[in-house]
């Protein structure tokens, strides 16, 4: 039975299906919408470091046919056979997209899926509508991606402009994609097949079933229609041009003659020469011509530009990546398509609208957020209180719900993402930024003796999401070993497979005494091959 996916929902391919020779069918239509339903081949950086693997209607297959573009049939709008097995070292992820060619918005799309068939049975489903979107011309329809094993994911992330936008957001090029011989021939109108033919079983590649004739999302052999010429500024046309243009030189021991302001250089008669050592009279409100000293530049009246310079153009600043766009670029948002994605070291985003969870997150550490998003106070119920004044991991928590992006800081600290996938970690509660509401959280006790209170108390976190970490700078990720210790007001978190039992190496007994080290309590760390812990370059 096929299983139905929400978006943010993963899962690993071998928990879906046994093989690795799959059937991907996308459907997805609107009235008066055409759609260019593509897949990219996306390396370890999520970026289509080799073009030959963005596979769309001009490029339907990959070189060695791992991926392969087979058009409409079976109900869907578009098909693809993805072979996992074949698919080179250096693809980490395939994307699946569809795009609007032409005018329209998402919004507009009629109820969709992308779905995907092992060996003619249906494995697992996700399915959208156009309601989902606002003014997107694109959206991210899935992922398989690799992480250790193949894995799934329902992505459902719409992404302004079209097809050369999401293009160039992966880091490819436009302008290399190599337009085919235009056809003579019209294009096949749109005729899905029948409802009665059932998805390719795909086993063995001996005998592929033949690929059907790609769906009326404009000529198979024609590319995307460009603009004959492209526009070189997109700045208003002024009376000078952006450049001077190229003058004679000027006689030995004369200076050159420069435009006035509202001239065009190179037109009109340009006035005599002085005689050599004197200074032709200048205009009012203009310096007269000269060589500044070396190294300088020359006093420039005002409203008038440097030569060489367009207006508008602040001085100082070189003419090319110059402007307010250019100097915010930096800083710009950055949209990966995914539920969590780290903006800068101490600011992170949450998108809402994928996965359909609530997070929760400390209160006041929501900076920004964009669309319809509510926030609520999330109590803990009386006998979370009761735990937490007893324990000191009580967190003062607000619910964020809706639809929209949430970013979230606090007090410049380092954030880091742990997306959790069955498995749990430790982690003290100082220390925890935000978490996805489908995770399970407890307060877990370390007893000890010569401990303040009689133990220490940390939370863990299980099941499937990602929890948020803040530290004070960059920590240390150090494997358990035998001998691996730390100080219980460093560490920050822990897997929690590990055992944490209290080092006696030092003694609160020691305070004491003049000259003692300073330090109070040691944990110790055990645990198999493969526990870690995490240690910040600070004592709370």
């Amino acid at each position: 039975m096929a299983r139905e996916f929400q978006r943010g929902h993963k899962a690993k391919v071998s928990d879906l299906t046994s093989g690795t020779d799959l059937y991907v069918g996308v459907q997805i239509a609107g009235p008066g919408l055409t759609f260019d339903i593509s897949c990219f081949g996306l390396d370890a950086d999520e970026q289509l470091s080799d073009d030959r693997y963005f596979i769309f209607f001009n490029q339907p297959k990959s070189p060695e046919e791992s991926i392969q573009l087979l058009g409409a049939q079976a109900g869907d709008t578009e098909s693809f056979r993805v072979t996992l097995d074949r698919i080179p070292a250096n693809i980490h992820k395939l994307s699946f997209t569809a795009t609007l060619d032409g005018a329209g918005q998402m919004s507009q799309a009629g109820p969709g899926y992308i779905r995907i068939v092992a060996g003619g049975e249906e494995v697992v489903k996700y399915a959208f509508t156009g309601s989902e979107f606002t003014t997107e011309r694109a959206v991210m329809l899935g992922d398989f991606y690799l992480k250790d094993v193949w894995r799934f994911a329902a992505v459902g992330q719409g992404f302004d402009g079209g097809l050369d936008a999401l293009l160039k957001n992966f880091g490819g090029e436009v302008a290399e994609e190599a337009p085919a011989a235009p056809s003579q021939d019209a294009p096949p109108a749109f005729a899905p097949p029948s409802q009665a033919s059932a998805p390719p079983a795909f086993g063995a590649p001996a005998a592929p079933q033949a690929p059907q004739p790609a769906p009326a999302f404009g000529a198979p052999a024609t590319p995307t229609p460009a603009p004959q010429q492209q526009p070189m500024h997109a700045a208003p046309t002024i009376a000078a041009p952006m450049a001077p243009a190229p003058q004679a030189p000027a006689p030995y021991g004369q200076p050159p003659q420069q435009p006035q302001f509202g001239q065009i250089p190179g037109q009109g008669a340009p006035p005599a020469a002085p005689p050599y050592g004197q200074q032709p009279p200048a205009p009012f409100g203009q310096q007269p011509p000269g060589a500044p000293p070396f190294g300088q530049q020359p006093p420039v009246p005002f409203g008038q530009q440097p030569p060489g310079m367009p207006h508008g153009v602040p001085q100082g600043v070189p003419a090319a990546g110059a402007g307010l766009q250019a100097a915010l670029q930096p800083y710009k948002e950055a949209a990966t398509g995914q539920r969590w994605t780290s903006q800068n070291q101490q600011l992170i985003r949450v998108d809402l609208t994928m996965g359909g969870m609530p997070v929760l997150a400390r209160q006041g550490s929501m900076v920004m957020y964009q669309g319809k998003v509510d926030f609520g106070y999330k109590g803990a119920g009386f006998a979370g209180r009761m735990v937490g004044n007893a324990t000191g991991q009580e967190m003062q928590l607000m619910r964020c719900t809706g639809r929209g992006q949430v970013f979230l800081a606090e007090e410049g600290a380092h954030l880091h993402p742990i997306e959790l996938q069955g498995d749990g970690i430790c982690v003290s509660a100082e220390n925890v930024l935000a978490f996805d509401e489908s995770l399970q959280y407890e307060v877990r006790r370390i007893e000890g003796h010569g401990i303040p209170g009689g133990a220490l108390f940390t939370m863990q976190f299980q099941g499937t999401g990602t929890v948020v970490v803040k530290t004070h700078g960059v920590p240390v990720v150090l494997p358990v070993t035998p001998t691996t210790f730390a100080d219980c007001n460093a560490v920050v978190a822990w897997s929690s497979a590990s055992q944490v039992i209290i080092s006696s190496q030092v003694r609160l007994r020691r305070n004491a005494y003049p000259g003692h080290s300073g330090e109070t309590v040691n944990l110790q760390f055990r645990g198999a091959p493969g526990n870690f812990i995490v240690v910040q370059p600070y004592e709370v």
